[in-house]
């Protein structure tokens, strides 16, 4: 297990990503909608850490990347790009808060069944710029650390965790969720420049705390 990663697992989640959770549960056949999302998540979440480890694997050998005790180390040179990029990234949902909009593909989630959500599960992970940063940051941080993928398991398992609380809290807390949930749902719409903003700086905190 390796812990120091673990809290970059909050950052997986926020934003869409957590938002479309969220929409899945209040759909018609919530549970089984959300589920499939689930899955979509961990196995986009799974195929990322393998992939990314690969690559740092490949940068190992082509590149030392030193240990994370010392800062001017490779490992940590590309782990700071990473941050300046989310910075970077912070800096222009800042710029364009004014006009901002939350995807359109969020609004058709309304009626996905669940091919589509397992479908959304992938790609909010796969194709979200912040996620792969994240990824690749994991990856890099085991290949320094010479741990192998079983090292990932807590940070994935967790990942899916956070992806499930919306169904979760839904299961355990039935008629005040079904009331909560939409409009924490559309806050979160209507807000989703200041919960990208927030993902990049908690990234940015973790990593330069030692995450």
């Amino acid at each position: 297990m390796d812990l120091p990663i673990l809290p970059l697992a909050i950052t997986m989640m926020a934003g869409p990503q957590i938002i479309s959770a969220i929409i899945f549960v209040t759909v018609p056949r919530a549970a089984r909608i959300s589920l499939a999302f689930l899955c979509g998540v961990a196995l986009a979440v799974t195929v990322g850490v393998l992939v990314m480890l690969l690559v740092a694997h490949l940068l190992g050998n082509a590149v030392h990347l030193g240990s994370e005790s010392d800062k001017g180390s490779v490992g940590n040179i590309i782990k700071y790009v990473l941050v300046g990029l989310l910075a970077l990234l912070a800096l222009k949902n800042w710029r364009g808060r004014e006009s901002a909009e939350p995807p359109k593909w969020l609004g058709t989630l309304m009626s996905a069944d669940t091919r589509r959500a397992f479908t959304v599960g992938l790609l909010v992970i796969a194709l979200m710029p912040s996620d792969l940063i994240v990824l690749l940051t994991v990856g890099v941080h085991l290949q320094q650390r010479h741990s192998g993928f079983a090292a990932a398991l807590p940070f994935i398992v967790l990942t899916v965790l956070i992806a499930a609380l919306p169904l979760l809290l839904r299961s355990l807390f039935r008629r005040r969720a079904e009331t909560a949930m939409p409009a924490v749902r559309d806050w979160m719409n209507g807000h989703s420049w200041l919960i990208n903003i927030g993902v990049c700086v908690l990234f940015i905190v973790l990593v330069l705390s030692g995450a």
